[in-house]
């Protein structure tokens, strides 16, 4: 069987994860790999048959998706894996709909939370463009993720942290980045995401990624 726990609302789908996850028989041997463990030839080994020393298992996935070519791996392999024996959890952030289609195809048990609107519009999107401003990259990166994890749209950061970068330099206010950093800046978060997707790379790490190396 495969379960996936997605969505914005990050209380509710652990809330509701780790329901699951205790609800496993404490006989049941359990795998559990995050994105920076993926290993296509053990997920194959898991898949293809049953373990030397355990006739089942369940195998939990963490964040997985957040790589483009691992997603595209579990993707191609979805039918295959629900044939298994084994059991297969994905704990993911908000998914794009043809990922949550493919899952929906193969009859997986989808548990996708997602937030209100209301609840979405109360993160101050400012905050990121505050961080920046001051070149506060710890800062940066836990807005972001703050951002991601209720739901904003990543065309909607990028417009603010246009804005500021535009804003400072009008403003001659080069204390922490030089006119030139700006000026890069500006121009390299225009085509940030519209690149990313032509490439077919995930939008989202790249932006991430753009982020931790703007210092």
């Amino acid at each position: 069987m495969i379960y996936l726990f997605c969505g914005d609302d990050v209380k509710k789908k652990h809330d509701n994860y780790e329901k699951f996850i205790k609800s496993i028989s404490p006989d049941m041997e359990v795998f559990f790999i995050g994105k920076n463990d993926f290993n296509p030839i053990q997920i194959e080994s898991f898949y293809s048959g049953s373990g030397l020393f355990f006739k089942k298992c369940v195998v939990v996935f963490t964040n997985i998706f957040e790589r483009e070519e691992t997603l595209k791996f579990i993707l191609e392999k979805l039918d295959l894996i629900k044939q298994s024996d084994n059991d297969f959890v994905f704990l993911e952030s908000k998914i794009n709909k043809a990922t949550l289609e493919a899952f929906k195809k193969i009859e997986a048990d989808i548990s996708n939370f997602e937030l209100s609107k209301e609840k979405k519009e109360k993160y101050n999107n400012f905050l990121l463009a505050d961080a920046f401003s001051q070149r506060d990259k710890l800062h940066l990166w836990i807005y972001f993720r703050q951002a991601m994890n209720v739901g904003v749209g990543m065309e909607e950061l990028i417009g603010v942290l246009f804005w500021k970068a535009k804003d400072m330099i009008l403003k001659n206010n080069f204390n922490k980045f030089s006119e030139e950093e700006l000026q890069n800046f500006v121009t390299k978060i225009s085509y940030l995401l519209p690149e990313a997707r032509k490439e077919g790379r995930d939008a989202e790490v790249v932006f991430e990624q753009f982020l931790l190396e703007v210092f």
